[in-house]
């Protein structure tokens, strides 16, 4: 367990990770744990600093914040190429969010301190999302339409409620409800779909904002992305769908389809908000392909 790169998001959480991780990091380094710690200041920095430390040879690191320090730590690791070593990330979530580890039943800090003392590591997916300018590359979920429209809202407004903001900016954003459309293809298919929808998400693992179990049988190893398309709901359908996320049941509404694939393939050309991983950024989506076990996560 030695020689990890630590990367902490003290403004985490509404600043609450910066003493939270002092106090965390000294019980690691009592199980053995050996950490060069860097401390961000600005958004997109974890980004710098793990490009950096990778590209000098370190393999294993350790994301200490929320979601977005996960997402920002995984981008600058990747793209890894060819590169045969295996890469290890470590989540200390410290912030308000923390949706991936739910996957492993791992809810907070203390259990994610658990899983990082035993030290048990399991092959996950990656997701590539090219777009016109380049490529980001995520582990949670990835998301165009009303989600992103709420996602943005929830970082402008809403951030310091945890996941409690979420469904406030949902509540708030219902009155801007549109049905856009958003062209694709699944697995290399000739079949373009340009149904207009309410919002797509691309799912690597269960689920989004903490709680929301946004794609209930999403599995991180299995090799696929899951595609949850909602349908055009009217507002008293999304106000009346939207609670069920929180058990999964959501995939029952007779507007909501579920798939799996290996790679998407957008036919359109126009930059959209997209929600990757808790971020909202405005990207002209190409595809999304999945790299199977192309990461090392301690759960």
């Amino acid at each position: 367990m030695k020689n990890f790169v630590a990367i902490v998001n003290g403004a985490a959480g509404g600043g609450r990770c910066k003493a939270e991780a002092q106090k965390a990091l000294p019980r690691l380094r009592e199980a053995g744990y050996e950490f060069e710690v860097h401390e961000t200041t600005r958004p997109g920095e974890a980004t710098d600093i793990a490009r950096t430390k990778y590209q000098s040879g370190a393999r294993k690191f350790l994301s200490v914040g929320g979601d977005g320090t996960s997402y920002e730590v995984i981008n600058g690791i990747f793209p890894r190429g060819s590169e045969p070593d295996p890469v290890t990330l470590g989540i200390l979530p410290l912030g308000t969010g923390n949706s991936f580890l739910r996957d492993f039943k791992i809810t907070n800090g203390d259990q994610a301190m658990t899983a990082l003392i035993a030290g048990k590591t399991r092959s996950v997916d990656v997701i590539r999302a090219t777009h016109a300018q380049g490529a980001v590359y995520y582990i949670n979920l990835l998301s165009i339409g009303f989600s992103a429209v709420v996602g943005s809202l929830t970082n402008r407004r809403f951030k310091s409620f945890g996941p409690a903001g979420y469904a406030m900016a949902v509540i708030t954003s219902v009155t801007r409800l549109g049905h856009p459309s958003f062209p694709l293809s699944l697995d290399g298919e000739n079949h373009i779909d340009m149904r207009p929808c309410t919002l797509l998400s691309f799912s690597n693992s269960r689920f989004t904002a903490g709680t929301m179990m946004m794609a209930p049988t999403a599995d991180p190893t299995d090799g696929k992305v899951d595609l949850i398309r909602v349908g055009a709901l009217s507002r008293t359908e999304l106000l009346s769908a939207f609670p069920r996320i929180y058990k999964g049941t959501h995939l029952s509404h007779p507007k909501i389809e579920h798939t799996r694939a290996r790679e998407v393939t957008f036919a359109d050309s126009k930059r959209h908000d997209v929600m990757v991983d808790g971020e909202v950024l405005e990207l002209s989506l190409r595809s999304l392909h999945v790299l199977p076990g192309a990461l090392q996560v301690i759960a």
